[in-house]
Order: C-alpha cells, then structure tokens, then sequence
C-alpha cells in the first residue's frame, strides 16, 4: 500500500461533520505583523466543496479537509459566510483579512472565477480592509487567475500564500505527501511578483519519520531556500489532527510533536541570517499532549514568547526563555537519530 493510498483508507473512514452551510467552516480576530505593520487580522475559512488532493490521499498531517461542505454550497452560500464572517470585524477601523478554504482560494472547483472576483471586490470596497491573504496551492497561480485578482482588489495589497511545508521534495513527498516540488512554488512566487503580489510560506517543523534533529535542520534549510522568494515565512509545528495519518502513528507511540526549544532556536537562528524576511510561528495546540511542547511548567510561557516574537521580530524576546527541560531536549537532539523518528520519551 502507498503513503497515498493508507491516508484515503483514513480519509474515507472519517465523517463531514454538517453546520449550516451560511456560516463559514471558523472564523477568528486576531494580531499580526504585515511586512512590518501590527494589524487586526480577520480570518475566514470558508465552507467549499474541499481540496481536491485532500480528497483523493492529500497529506499525513492535515486534518482540515474535515471542514470542507457536506455537499458543495451554491455560490450565494459562499458569499453569506463572507458577510457572516465579516461581521466579526464590525468594531474594526483598519484590518487584514486571511482567506482559506481549507483547499485553494484559486482552485476554480472550490471557488469559480466569478465568485472569486465577486469576494475580492466586496474587501476591496471596504476602507477598513486594507490588505487581503489567500492560500493556494502553487500549481493554481497563473497568469489568468492573477489578473482576475488583481482586477478585482482595485490596487489594495495581495497575498498568496503557499502550503510549502519543505524546500525538499524527497521530504514534501515521502513525508508529507503534498503533491508538488519546490519548483512549482519558485515559478508561482516568481509570477506573482512580477505582478506586484505578495508572497508568503508556510513551514511545517517535524512531519512524520524525522528525529528532532533531521527536522531542525530541514526547517533552517528550507528556510534559506524559501528566503529570496518571499515576504513573510510562517513555521506551523505539527500538532495531532483528528483523522490523520500522523494521528494513527501517534496513537501507535511513533510521532510525538516537536519541542518548542527546537522552535526558539530556529526562530533565533533564521532571524540572525534573515534580517528582512518576516519570519513567525503560533504554536497550536502548545501544552498539551496532541500539540508542540516541553515541560508542564514552561511549555504555555515558551509558546506564548514564540507569538510575541512573530508580532516584534525581537529575538531578544526568545533569548529569555529557560527551564531545566531544555537539557532532556539537547539530550534528545543527540540519542533520537537512533530510534528512527520513534520518540524517545513521550
């Protein structure tokens, strides 16, 4: 059986949970830092039809897929959970919004073109929004999707952002099994900025069958790739969604989710060698035994300094953080390599 094949056997076993199809899948307020800029950020994950790679296999860690409709709305359903989302921000003077599907924003069997222009023009007329993020996967941007976009934001700033995961391809598919190369994601950050479009990655620290270490060093790796390409990077720690392959092996005592120590040294490390790319993490899930920790005693304060390092870009801010644990991690980075990526300690 295929890595793809075990994550649809998963996949189809699993139940579309139903919620009213004018609401979007979440939504959420929250801070950011925007290419030097502290912002309200609205963020909308609309109810589609789903990813299309999700659907058919998609990747070992990605539980999101689940929020995806029970059958696919109508396109004046989409734009109802637009206006349900946005009601959120009705307090807001200036914000941000992200959009997410849980799929791709360009990916025209989620969201047809019409559509997709009909919710950019609807943020572009509002004076309170003054920048828009959508997430697609790379293969999606071309030339057509972009001037569509473009059109419709009426010269308010743009954002695609990528699920990157790693700069190697031997890892994206045998770890993750997301479906493209690091190339596509070069032609798509190249396309886009070459049309005034902002581009951003997304990171994933510690997939399946990497120690602690391997995925450090894949992270500060993929980092340095990813640099000359975009923005903004965002490191995602992989935490245990419901419904996954990464579940099945946690559940089996063969993953557990990365220290947040590894986190603060990535952070410190890139930032020092990346001076102007904006580099952040939210640790989902930080403490508890399905997300990203350390000890019970500082896991929720080391998580909480990781955020507010992502909103400052102060890596003084991380250069405080300490707890006896940080020597049991040091001692993992040296003995896991030898159990081939099965934890050591839980």
């Amino acid at each position: 059986m295929t890595l793809n094949q075990e994550v649809l056997e998963i996949r189809n076993r699993q139940r579309i949970k139903f919620k009213p199809m004018d609401e979007p899948a979440a939504c959420w307020l929250g801070t950011d830092n925007i290419r030097g800029e502290i912002l309200d950020v609205l963020t909308v994950i609309f109810q589609t039809s789903g990813c299309y790679w999700g659907k058919n296999g998609g990747c070992t860690m990605c539980g999101y897929v689940y929020d995806s409709a029970a059958k696919p709305p109508s396109e004046d359903e989409i734009s109802a959970q637009l206006e349900t989302a946005l009601l959120r921000a009705s307090d807001k003077d200036k914000f941000m919004v992200k959009i997410f599907t849980s799929g791709s924003f360009l990916d025209v069997r989620e969201i047809s073109r019409e559509l997709r222009s009909k919710i950019l023009s609807r943020l572009s007329q509002d004076d309170r929004i003054v920048a828009v993020l959508a997430e697609t996967r790379p293969e999606f941007v071309n030339q057509t999707a972009i001037d569509d976009c473009l059109d419709a934001m009426n010269n308010k700033p743009l954002e695609f952002a990528y699920g990157l995961e790693t700069s190697s391809d031997k890892i994206r598919k045998e770890s993750i099994n997301k479906g493209f190369s690091f190339n596509d994601f070069k032609k798509a950050c190249v396309l886009s900025k070459e049309n005034g479009i902002y581009s951003k990655a997304y990171l994933m620290l510690k997939p399946p069958f990497l120690s602690e270490k391997e995925a450090m060093e894949d992270i500060q790796k993929s980092i340095d790739d990813a640099a000359p390409y975009v923005e903004t990077i965002s490191i995602n720690l992989c935490n245990v969604q419901n419904g996954t392959f990464v579940e099945k092996m946690w559940e089996n005592k063969e993953f557990r989710p990365p220290w947040l120590w590894s986190m603060v040294e990535i952070l410190k490390t890139a930032k020092e060698k990346h001076p102007k790319t904006y580099l952040m993490s939210d640790p989902v899930g930080a403490g508890s035994k399905r997300g990203p920790r350390n000890c019970k005693n500082c896991s929720y304060d080391v998580a909480d300094r990781i955020r507010e390092f992502s909103k400052t870009q102060d890596v003084r801010i991380l250069e405080k953080c300490d707890c006896d644990c940080r020597l049991l991690w040091e001692k993992e980075l040296l003995l896991d390599g030898l159990t081939f990526g099965s934890p050591i300690r839980d």
